[in-house]
């Protein structure tokens, strides 16, 4: 017999189709050769281990639980759909009120200095020991403002390359400008 034969012979005995004369055959190749018997010596180990392991068993899914799964799925997509709707409907009905805010706060950080002025202008009898209580701060910010110019004097005096940058800013505001109006009517 030869180790093909042999070790083919070793699966068929395992399964009960060998026959009782190839199953002499097959141990008086195996007290023959060495490595057969470490073939038959790993071939039952590898079944027991088989054998060992749980067999998995399949869960049939019938069609009921797949179209309950497919109207979950098609309920879910519709609440998200759902919320999404809402979302877009409260936002329509908050933006007019944040562009009138927005416009109102503009409009009331821009009226701060001349309200300041005014007030200056009328109530000078009140505006006086105000200034004068904050006559230190303005005297520091006023030497801060005249390093600051002082420094920008010496930065800036016969530059080029701030002139040429300040006309850059001025072409693309007026560019920015241009884009940002209106389309005309045709």
């Amino acid at each position: 017999m030869r180790c093909s034969e042999a070790r083919a012979g070793l699966e068929a005995q395992r399964n009960g189709k060998l026959e009782p004369a190839r199953i002499r055959e097959l141990k008086r190749h195996l007290a023959e050769c060495q490595g057969c018997r470490a073939f038959e010596q790993e071939f039952e180990r590898a079944q027991a281990v088989h054998a060992s392991e749980p067999q998995l068993a399949f869960a049939s899914v019938s069609t009921d639980q797949i179209m309950q799964a497919i109207h979950q799925r098609a309920r879910v997509s519709q609440q998200l759909e759902d919320i999404r709707q809402q979302q877009r409907s409260r936002i329509s009905r908050i933006r007019p009120f944040g562009t009138v805010l927005a416009a109102l706060t503009f409009f009331a950080l821009s009226c701060v200095p001349l309200f300041l002025f005014a007030i200056l202008l009328i109530q000078s009898d009140f505006a006086a020991p105000v200034l004068s209580a904050l006559s230190g701060i303005i005297e520091v910010l006023v030497i801060l403002v005249q390093y600051i110019q002082e420094g920008v004097n010496l930065t800036t005096h016969n530059s080029w390359l701030l002139t040429g940058v300040s006309l850059a800013v001025v072409v693309m505001l007026g560019m920015w400008f241009h884009l940002m109006r209106p389309p005309r009517e045709a």
